[in-house]
């Protein structure tokens, strides 16, 4: 009954006059927007009465957003509830939960590194720790998924949760409360000094906190005597457009222009503009990007490079250049729908081509791309005159038709990984190794490495490690390599990757970022130009 009220209610503001007996019947309109949308509410109302099953009705609402939504770009989007708030907790920069950096081995929670100051390590949950009960529930050794976990340790700001814990070297399990609270999600993941007077910031997102935590790194390396900067934008999805525009205002003169939007028609929806009170605006600038930076990093890489403020290295970019209005549902769900475009300084579109509706295709553009060889060769990306730009300082060439094509071109090497590496990692090899020797030996480490540069320089994981992987891979999956030269290159790749796990739960991402970079082709490219 509450289902037909509601339903009573939203046909009579949107000015219906519905009959139902055996059917329904509507007062004719003019206007053709009105009669379909009487169609719509008519169709679902039927369905639902006169079905020969039971139907599920916010299922079949759902279905009916997400089926309209499907035939336009493919950036417009539904998402219920619940996965609206999962979406949004990386770009507010908190969420509430206990405080800890976990991962699973062997269907056990292991904390990794409780966060500093947080709920847990205010109790004196400790690195290493194993979560096997959330309330009296066994979460270790019954097959739950990371997802259910992590439902089970988050919760309301303020509210409580029992945590059984076992920790090495004691019999028993220990019990813990711990106060939920609001947990920081930082988004700079790395800012270190790569090289004397360079430094290099990485960061994942351009969240609420980006901007902020940017200025602190950018503050810190200084004081460390950076003159250059790489700033490392490979992976990054992007974010919020105004998170954008504030960091792009770090590193360009005043009022220039960031990125200006286009909507229907092509009617102004608005313009970015520096402020001119940038911490880094003459310095030596690169940045770094990939097939994977979309959105705000090419908003952001695109103002750089129209400005000529600094060089574009890697490979060209996703080419996300749709701009997409949040609209909130009634019940926390929420729809996205595309109202603009973005457009370069020199008025380049940052968004790829796409067809209306068919979002398989667009999914598939960065296989095409490297099919096409346009990953591993600059000479196979071609773009038509009619798509030139200029830079507006130096007039040098540019291209639009989707993403940012780089200065300088680093091809994606494929032989870097073997197959057999590339197995092993899929199927967690490495990373429970890397688990499991720090479950035996983070004491010892600690006390040997108090420094992280004195463990960059002396450590290198044991062979017996590696021999262990390579063993329990050929057991039980039979993965073994096809001949030496394969497991030399893999054996060189495991201790790189391996070596950095360490560091990472050691001490932070910073110091995992430091170890495998110096292996990563578009980095030294980097470097390599800024030591020339």
């Amino acid at each position: 009954m509450k289902r037909f009220l509601y339903i009573a209610v939203a046909l009579l503001l949107q000015s219906l006059i519905i009959n139902h007996q055996s059917s329904i019947k509507a007062q004719p309109s003019s206007d053709p927007r009105e009669a379909a949308m009487r169609k719509l509410i008519q169709s679902t109302v039927m369905i639902n009465q006169f079905y020969v099953d039971t139907v599920n009705f916010d299922r079949q609402v759902e279905d009916a957003i997400t089926g309209m939504l499907s035939k336009l770009d493919p950036h417009s989007t539904y998402t219920n509830a619940k996965d609206t708030k999962k979406m949004n907790e990386p770009l507010q920069g908190n969420f509430d939960g206990i405080g800890v950096q976990f991962n699973m081995l062997e269907d056990t929670l292991v904390v990794i590194q409780p966060v500093a100051k947080g709920p847990s390590e205010k109790v004196g949950i400790l690195a290493g720790d194993r979560i096997v009960h959330v309330n009296d529930t066994a979460i270790a050794g019954v097959k739950m998924s990371r997802e259910d976990i992590m439902g089970r340790l988050r919760g309301p700001r303020g509210t409580k949760v029992k945590l059984g814990i076992i920790r090495r070297g004691i019999k028993d399990e220990l019990t813990f409360i711990v106060t939920r609270d609001k947990i920081p999600v930082t988004s700079v993941d790395a800012s270190y000094m790569i090289r004397p007077g360079v430094g290099l910031i990485r960061f994942s997102n351009f969240s609420a906190t980006t901007h902020n935590e940017l200025k602190e790194a950018l503050q810190t390396l200084k004081k460390q005597g950076m003159e250059s900067l790489i700033l490392d934008l490979q992976g990054n999805g992007g974010g919020y457009l105004g998170t954008a525009a504030e960091i792009a205002s770090e590193f360009l003169g005043r009022n220039e222009m960031i990125v200006y939007t286009r909507g229907r028609g092509g009617v102004n929806m608005g313009e970015y503009r520096s402020n001119g009170s940038g911490l880094f605006t003459k310095e030596r600038l690169i940045v770094l990007v990939d097939e994977q930076s979309a959105s705000a990093a090419e908003i952001l890489a695109g103002a750089i490079q129209d400005h000529d403020r600094g060089t574009i290295i890697g490979r060209r970019t996703f080419g996300k250049g749709l701009v997409q209005r949040p609209i909130e549902l009634d019940d926390g769900s929420m729809i996205r729908l595309t109202i603009a475009r973005y457009y370069t300084p020199s008025g380049r579109c940052i968004q790829k081509p796409y067809e209306k509706g068919d979002a398989k295709s667009y999914a598939r553009d960065v296989i095409d791309r490297y099919n096409r060889g346009e990953l591993t060769n600059a000479d196979s990306i071609h773009f038509p005159d009619s798509l030139r730009y200029t830079t507006l300082k130096k007039g040098r060439t540019v291209y639009g038709g989707g993403g940012i094509m780089p200065d300088i071109f680093v091809p994606l090497d494929t032989t870097r990984f073997t197959r057999l590496y590339r197995e092993l990692s899929a199927r967690s090899y490495i990373n429970n190794a890397s688990l499991q020797y720090m479950d035996e030996n983070r004491k010892s480490l600690k006390k040997k490495y108090p420094d992280f540069n004195v463990f960059n320089a002396q450590f290198t994981i044991p062979q017996s490690v590696l021999d262990k992987i390579l063993a329990e891979a050929e057991k039980k999956d039979k993965l073994k390599a096809k001949d030496d030269e394969e497991l030399q290159h893999t054996l060189a790749n495991m201790r790189l990757i391996l070596k950095g796990l360490v560091a990472r739960d050691l001490w932070d991402l910073s110091e995992y970022f430091q170890i495998i970079y110096e292996e990563d082709p578009v980095v030294m490219k980097a470097v390599e130009v800024f030591t020339q």
